[in-house]
């Protein structure tokens, strides 16, 4: 993680202080969202040869199939095979990971594949896991490691839709503002794989996922569009996804065609709760925001700070968010002087309506400052830190992860010509932070548990 810049002004040191305990929170954070330590705590070896998992020992009289998909999928794989022996299931496994998180794994054949915007290798790749998963029988095994971006890395565009025209409604509805769970609602209709469907290829075996969570609340039916769980989401949903943000009349005719022929009962529905292929699955949570929004608090005690959660499921309009946070900030009870600290987690969305660069966190940050430069009197008095930011590394279409702003951020850009008011209606908040030296850039981090804030004063 990148450090805050030095200063000898008094003021600015207070701040890169700040800026310094702010990385160390989210660092706290990150750590705690761990996947190998997380599939280490869930997975080991029995004495009779089989997986235990949970402290339950899975005893297979046939084979155990072990398939890691995700942006922590190598980091997971290598922790199972450093777990179970090489006879302990049927090698090599399968891991489908994106470019930026790709490494050899002994004991599997790792699959790069596209992120966000699916691609041809994840299309081949969700071919491979369906032959992989084939084969299996009732007395066989198979062990999932599921983590965020899991939905984009295996597109298996079910019907007459190619894969070029379900990224292109992914596309549309990313930059409409569309949230996670509309999303996956109408990428579930548009899968063979998600909303249940790799549970279904993977029936009569027993199937075991150990899951790490990048939706706030762990909603099983939407990480990674809930390929081991039950759908709630029907066609007519998904349909009103489309014509509610704007994406129907867009999106190609077979799309729209699968859609109505869905609504009549044309098309089967993705499995619901009861089906018979869910029997025999269980999902687990091995890591999730709300851990690491834990870890952060308590981090942030031992720095000394007096903790409020704002929220740990945040959501909507990142601008919004940036307004709304500042109102808890002046609701917080007075309580003295001393080092506070706001922190919250979850998963904000911006509807693109500019032409430029950036990503939620980014947006959120830049709205902060903007938020506390134009109220009068300030709502925050002396030096303060705001960080904002992905606890996967990155946020957006950008090299960063996000931001920690600060009272002089708007000043520090302003001087080099850029207006802050202009940056923001055009979503250029890449632009205007990378000028203000305040983009937190920490490279892949190789987990993914949503997103972090932290505010600081003191």
């Amino acid at each position: 993680m990148s450090s805050p810049q030095e200063s000898s002004s008094p003021e600015k040191r207070r701040i890169a202080m700040l800026q310094d305990d702010a990385l160390q929170i989210f660092a706290a954070g990150v750590e705690a969202a761990d996947p190998a330590r997380a599939v280490k705590r869930s997975l080991r070896l029995g004495l009779g040869g089989g997986a235990v998992i949970w402290r339950d020992e899975i005893l297979f009289p046939g084979v155990l199939r072990v398939v890691a998909v995700g942006k922590a999928a190598c980091v997971m794989a290598k922790a199972a095979a450093e777990v179970l022996s090489p006879t302990a299931f049927a090698g090599p496994g399968i891991a489908v990971v994106n470019d930026e998180n790709a490494f050899d794994v002994d004991r599997f054949r790792v699959l790069v594949s596209g992120h966000p915007i699916p691609d041809a290798r994840g299309s081949a790749a969700a071919k491979e896991i369906e032959r992989y998963l084939a084969g299996a029988q009732r007395e066989d095994g198979v062990l999932l490691l599921l983590s965020g971006g899991g939905s984009a890395l295996l597109p298996a565009p079910a019907g007459d839709v190619t894969l070029e025209e379900k990224a292109s409604v992914t596309r549309l509805l990313l930059e409409s503002g569309a949230d996670i769970g509309e999303l996956n609602a109408v990428r579930k209709h548009l899968s063979r794989l998600k909303g249940g469907g790799l549970a279904a290829r993977a029936y009569p075996a027993s199937l075991e996922a150990l899951i790490l969570s990048d939706v706030i609340g762990d909603d099983l039916s939407t990480i990674a569009s809930g390929p081991t769980a039950p759908d709630p989401t029907t066609f007519q949903e998904a349909r009103a996804v489309l014509e509610r943000r704007g994406v129907w009349q867009k999106a190609p005719p077979s799309v729209r065609s699968r859609m109505e022929r869905g609504e009549r009962g044309g098309i089967p529905e993705t499995p619901k709760a009861g089906d018979p292929v869910f029997a025999r699955v269980r999902n687990r949570i091995v890591g999730s925001n709300a851990q690491s929004l834990d870890a952060a608090a308590r981090k942030a005690q031992e720095l000394g700070y007096e903790v409020t959660i704002a929220s740990g499921a945040l959501t909507g309009e990142a601008r919004h968010v940036a307004e709304w946070l500042l109102s808890r900030w002046d609701e917080r009870p007075s309580r003295g002087g001393g080092r506070k600290a706001l922190l919250a987690g979850g998963e904000t969305t911006v509807t693109v309506r500019g032409k430029g660069r950036g990503g939620r966190n980014q947006e959120l940050a830049l709205a902060f400052a903007l938020g506390v430069k134009a109220r009068t009197p300030p709502p925050i008095r002396g030096p303060w830190a705001f960080l904002s930011a992905g606890t996967d590394g990155r946020d957006g279409p950008t090299d960063a992860a996000g931001a920690i702003v600060d009272g002089e951020t708007i000043l520090r850009a302003e001087r080099l010509g850029l207006d802050a008011r202009r940056a923001l209606e055009d979503n250029d908040s890449h632009t205007f932070l990378d000028a203000a030296g305040d983009l937190l850039r920490t490279g892949s981090t190789g987990t993914n548990v949503a997103d972090l804030q932290c505010l600081l004063t003191g």
